[in-house]
């Protein structure tokens, strides 16, 4: 089995591409990172955020394309993937507001389903990306997560696991991870600890509670394609963030 290619979620440079996205993406390339997960272009046109790409040898791996935009414009969003020659595109986050209640998460996966079909028919990939709240609802007895894999088909929507926030929900990221072989091309690695509150503290791999190393040797095994480093927040600054991220996969044999 190969080694999934190394990507880094640029959420995580979020201040830093909104001062200077095209300096932020030569700093990303310059430390060693192959791929890029996008949210949101910086303005750059699908054109533009090419040329930039294959200047600096990054892959465009997928981007987190909010669920309104995807119901506005999907046409839209397909169109700038598909420029950029990124595979995959992923429903990232349902914000309060946009989460259905019991049954009426069927309206969603059938949303979800349309979505990813008319995708896939482009030639693109789509997925989606949990949170927590996913495992904390219940649909037909399955959790909402569960619930939206079983109502969709894998042909149109694959999964993207984020591993610290499945453990944070109290469920196990090896047993989703080998749960949904197959149907899992990429994976959020990422490591946590708890406040006093009990509320999640992203930090840099390795330093908090995710048994990684697991997590990577499970993902190989299911054959993930791509693990995409992210931290929602950053104690230090974030390019050193992300720069210490790469070193301790590096360090575990995981060189891009």
């Amino acid at each position: 089995m190969s080694k999934p290619g190394i990507g880094l979620q640029l959420y995580t440079l979020r201040e830093e591409t909104a001062k200077d996205f095209r300096g932020t993406l030569r700093k990303v390339a310059e430390l060693g990172y192959e791929g890029v997960e996008f949210a949101g272009y910086g303005d750059l046109s699908a054109e533009e955020m090419k040329a930039l790409l294959d200047e600096l040898g990054l892959k465009a791996i997928s981007s987190h394309v909010p669920l309104q935009a995807m119901k506005d414009n999907l046409q839209q969003e397909i169109d700038y993937l598909k420029t950029i020659g990124a595979k995959y595109m992923i429903c990232p986050y349902l914000a309060p507001e946009d989460r259905p209640q019991g049954e009426g998460w069927r309206e969603l996966f059938s949303f979800l389903q349309e979505a990813g079909t008319e995708a896939r028919k482009q030639g693109l990939v789509f997925g989606y990306h949990n949170h927590d709240f996913e495992f904390q609802d219940h649909v037909g007895g399955l959790t909402a997560f569960d619930a939206l894999f079983s109502d969709t088909t894998p042909e149109a929507v694959q999964v993207e696991l984020d591993v610290c926030w499945v453990q944070f929900a109290g469920q196990d990221p090896l047993a989703y991870i080998k749960k949904y072989a197959g149907r899992l091309p990429l994976l959020h690695l990422k490591d946590f600890s708890k406040d006093e509150q009990g509320h999640m503290v992203t930090l840099e791999l390795g330093k908090g509670s995710v048994d990684l190393p697991a997590v990577t040797e499970a993902a190989i095994e299911a054959g993930v394609q791509w693990l995409i480093v992210e931290q929602d927040f950053c104690q230090n600054p974030p390019l050193t963030s992300v720069e210490n991220s790469l070193n301790w996969l590096k360090d575990h044999d995981l060189k891009v």
